[in-house]
C-alpha cells in the first residue's frame, strides 16, 4: 500500500514538475556561474572553453561556449572561484574572487583580447550585482552578515526578522517545552508563520505539526542564508509565505578553525521597580539568579588536498533563567478565616471572612453569592441572595460549613501574602535551568571531474526544567519563558546527495534528507495531589495522567491565559495549578515525529536555455499525544 502510493506520488510530481527556459537555473543546494565572452569587436565567440576553479578546494569544472557566446557552470556549492577564458588566436582571461551563493547565478562576462594563447589578461572589475536570471524577491546574508550581526542569543530564525514584510509575533509563542530550539513565530507578507519553509543544505527542516524549524543551526555552521519572499523555485512547492534557506560550511585545502563564549548575569541588569523593589524573602536577592553562557568552535579543513574536506563544529548553552512572578493570592484574612483547620481561633470564629474582597472594589464587586438561594446570578440577573454580616465578620462572610473539604484542602497550600491588598500581592521569583548541546559534521568529497558528493549530520540535544512559583500549588514557572515543568528533545537532520554530469549538455544530482523531532515533557510534579485534594475521578497514580490540573479564575494577565470570564474584570486569585495555560508547559507530551525525503533533478541545456525537470518524494511519520488540555483536567471560574 505504502510503496502504491509513493510510485503514484511520484508520478504526480513528474508530471507537475516544472520546466524552467531562462539563462541560468540555481538550485536549493548549488549556485552557477554564467556569462557571455566576446572578440575585440563585441561579436560571439562559440567554442572557447571555460574553467571554474574553487579558490578554496582548487577543484575545477570545464564548460564551452555555444554559437551565441554563451556558457553555463550549474551545481557549484557555495564558494569563491576564478573563472578562466581559452580561445585560439586570444589572451586568456581570468576574473578571480566570484562569490557563488546557493539558489543564485553570478554572472561573469569576458572579452578576449587579440594575442597569444600563452598569455593571460585578468579582470578585476567587480560582476554586475542587478540580478538579471532570475525574477525571485529575495534577502541573501553572506558568511560575514551572518556571523557579525548583533542577534540576541545567536539565534539564527531572526535573520528573518530582516527580510522587508517580516513581523515577529508579540504576546504569543510556542512553549519552550515544545521549543526549546528557539523557533520564531514571524509573520512574513501578512501570512501565519507556519507558511514559512525552512531547508538545511537543500533538504527539508520543519517540523509539520507545529511549523517550527527542526535544527536551528549554529551561526558558526553556516556560509550563507537566504530569505525568499516572492517567485521562488518550484521546487519550493511546500511553502506559502517565504522560504528560509542555509548552508552549512564545508572544509577547504586549508585548515581554519574558530572559537566562541558569550555571557551575560544578573550582574549586568536592572531592577524591575515594580516587582524586583525588595529582596527576596528566602534567597535575599533583589534579582533573581541569571545566567547565560554560549561556548563553543568549529573546525575545517582537508582530507585529501583538492579531493576531500571535511568541516564540524560544536556549541553549547547553559542558561539559568531568573524570573519574578507577581501573583494574586488569598489574603492572610481569608486564609485563616476560611480554612476549618483555623477558623476557630481567627478573628471570625464561624465564618470565612470576605469583607475584604467588596471593600477593594474590585471589578465584579467581588461579592460572593449563596449557591443554596435563588436562581443562577449570569451577569446582571438571577436571584440568589448575597452572602451577607454574620458573627464578627462585617460583610460578606461565608458560613465555614459551606467550604467544601476540596477548597479547604487547597486553601490551605496557599503561601503567605508579601504584601498588603487582595490583588497583585504575592512576588515569588526563583531560576530554572536550560542546557544545549549541538554539534554538525559535513564531509565534501570530488570523486573525479564528473561526480561530487556531500554529506551533513547535525544533532541538537536540550534539557531545561522550571518550577511552580506557589509550589505545592504550581503556577507560573521559575522556568525558561515562565515554565513551569521539564523537558528533554533530541532533534536530529542528516542531507546527503550527489551530482553526476553524464555529458556536457546533462547532469544530474540527488539528495537524501531525514530529520527527527521528538520533545518529551514531564510535570513539576508526579503524585496525585487532586486525590489528595478530595477531587476524585480526575488521575490516577500513572504519570500520564498524575499531577496538578489546571486552575484558570478568570481573566488573568499575570499569567497570560484568559481562563473563564470573571465578568469582564481581573480574577481576584491568580490562576494556579500545571499546565500549558499556567506553567507554559504541554505536559506530559509524548512526541515522536520524522520525515524521509529524495529529491532527483535532471538539469539540460539546450542551446540557450537550461530545462530543469525534477521531483520530491517525502514521507512522515507523526506521533503526538499533546496535554493542551490537561489530562488532569482544566478547572474554570464560573460565577453562579
Amino acid at each position: 500500500m505504502v510503496r502504491s502510493k509513493l510510485i503514484c506520488l511520484a508520478v504526480l510530481l513528474l508530471a507537475v514538475s516544472v520546466f524552467t527556459m531562462q539563462s541560468a537555473s540555481a538550485q536549493a543546494v548549488y549556485g552557477s556561474i554564467i556569462g557571455t565572452l566576446t572578440d575585440p569587436s563585441g561579436a560571439a565567440v562559440p567554442n572557447a572553453k571555460v574553467t571554474v576553479t574553487s579558490a578554496t578546494k582548487a577543484i575545477s569544472f570545464e564548460a564551452t561556449t555555444n554559437a551565441d557566446g554563451n556558457y553555463s557552470v550549474t551545481h557549484l556549492i557555495p564558494d569563491t572561484y576564478n573563472v578562466r577564458g581559452e580561445s585560439s588566436g586570444f589572451k586568456a582571461f581570468e576574473t578571480k574572487n566570484i562569490s557563488v551563493s546557493a539558489d543564485a547565478a553570478a554572472r561573469v562576462d569576458g572579452q578576449f583580447q587579440v594575442g597569444g594563447a600563452s598569455e593571460t589578461v585578468e579582470v578585476t572589475s567587480e560582476a554586475p550585482q542587478l540580478k538579471t536570471d532570475r525574477a525571485d524577491v529575495a534577502t541573501s546574508f553572506n558568511e560575514k552578515y551572518v556571523e557579525e550581526i548583533p542577534i540576541l542569543n545567536r539565534n539564527f530564525t531572526t535573520l528573518q526578522l530582516m527580510a522587508p514584510g517580516s513581523q515577529k509575533i508579540v504576546g504569543w509563542s510556542h512553549a519552550a517545552t515544545e521549543n526549546p530550539q528557539g523557533s520564531q513565530q514571524i509573520f512574513t507578507q501578512g501570512q501565519h508563520f507556519s507558511g514559512t519553509a525552512f531547508e538545511l543544505d537543500g533538504t527539508d527542516n520543519q517540523d509539520p505539526i507545529l511549523g517550527i524549524i527542526v535544527v536551528n543551526p549554529n551561526l558558526d555552521a553556516v556560509t550563507e542564508a537566504k530569505v525568499a519572499l516572492q517567485n521562488y523555485d518550484a521546487e519550493f512547492g511546500k511553502a506559502v509565505s517565504s522560504v528560509v534557506t542555509a548552508q552549512t560550511k564545508s572544509g577547504t585545502n586549508d585548515i581554519h578553525g574558530s572559537g566562541l563564549w558569550f555571557r551575560r548575569s544578573d550582574a549586568q541588569q536592572a531592577r524591575d521597580p515594580f516587582t524586583q523593589f525588595a529582596p527576596d524573602s528566602i534567597t535575599g536577592r533583589f534579582i533573581p539568579r541569571a545566567r547565560w553562557q554560549q561556548f563553543g568552535g568549529s573546525v575545517g579543513g582537508p582530507v585529501i588536498k583538492n579531493k576531500l574536506f571535511f568541516f564540524g563544529d560544536y556549541q553549547g548553552t547553559r542558561q539559568t533563567s531568573g524570573i519574578t512572578n507577581q501573583l494574586s493570592i488569598p489574603t492572610a484574612r481569608a486564609q485563616s478565616t476560611c480554612n476549618p483547620a483555623s477558623n476557630a481561633t481567627s478573628a471570625t470564629p464561624g465564618f470565612c471572612d470576605l469583607s475584604e474582597y467588596t471593600a477593594a472594589n474590585l471589578t465584579g464587586g467581588g461579592q460572593a453569592y449563596d449557591p443554596s438561594t435563588g436562581t443562577p446570578k449570569v451577569g446582571n440577573g438571577g436571584t440568589r441572595a448575597p452572602f451577607g454580616p454574620g458573627g464578627l465578620c462585617t460583610g460578606n462572610c461565608i458560613p465555614i460549613g459551606k467550604i467544601s473539604p476540596q477548597a479547604a484542602a487547597i486553601l490551605a497550600l496557599f503561601p503567605q501574602p508579601t504584601s498588603d491588598g487582595v490583588s497583585n500581592n504575592f512576588l515569588g521569583s526563583g531560576s530554572g535551568p536550560f542546557k544545549q548541546d549541538s554539534f554538525d559534521t559535513r564531509i565534501d568529497y570530488s570523486l573525479s571531474q564528473s561526480i561530487s558528493v556531500f554529506g551533513r549530520f547535525s544533532l541538537d540535544y536540550f534539557s531545561l526544567s522550571g518550577a511552580g512559583t506557589l509550589g505545592p500549588l504550581g503556577g507560573p514557572g521559575s522556568g525558561l519563558l515562565g515554565l513551569s515543568g521539564s523537558s528533554i528533545t533530541h532533534n536530529y537532520s542528516l542531507a546527503t546527495g550527489f551530482t553526476k554530469t553524464l555529458n556536457p549538455s546533462l547532469l544530474t544530482d540527488f539528495r537524501f534528507g531525514w530529520f527527527k523531532y521528538n520533545p518529551q515533557t514531564k510535570k513539576p510534579d508526579g503524585g496525585t495531589p487532586m486525590t489528595a485534594f478530595g477531587i476524585p475521578n480526575a488521575n490516577t497514580s500513572d504519570p500520564k495522567t498524575g499531577g496538578l490540573g489546571e486552575f484558570q479564575l478568570g481573566l488573568d494577565s499575570s499569567v497570560g491565559n484568559n481562563g473563564a470570564p470573571n465578568n469582564g474584570g481581573a480574577a481576584a486569585i491568580s490562576s494556579f495549578g500545571d499546565g500549558l495555560g499556567v506553567g507554559r508547559c504541554n505536559c506530559p507530551l509524548t512526541e515522536s515525529e520524522d520525515q524521509f525525503q529524495l529529491v532527483n533533478n535532471w538539469t539540460k541545456t539546450k542551446g540557450n536555455h537550461i530545462i530543469k525537470l525534477g521531483a520530491d518524494i517525502r514521507f512522515a511519520r507523526n506521533l503526538r499525544i499533546p496535554s493542551d488540555n490537561n489530562r488532569t483536567g482544566n478547572t474554570t471560574s464560573v460565577r453562579r
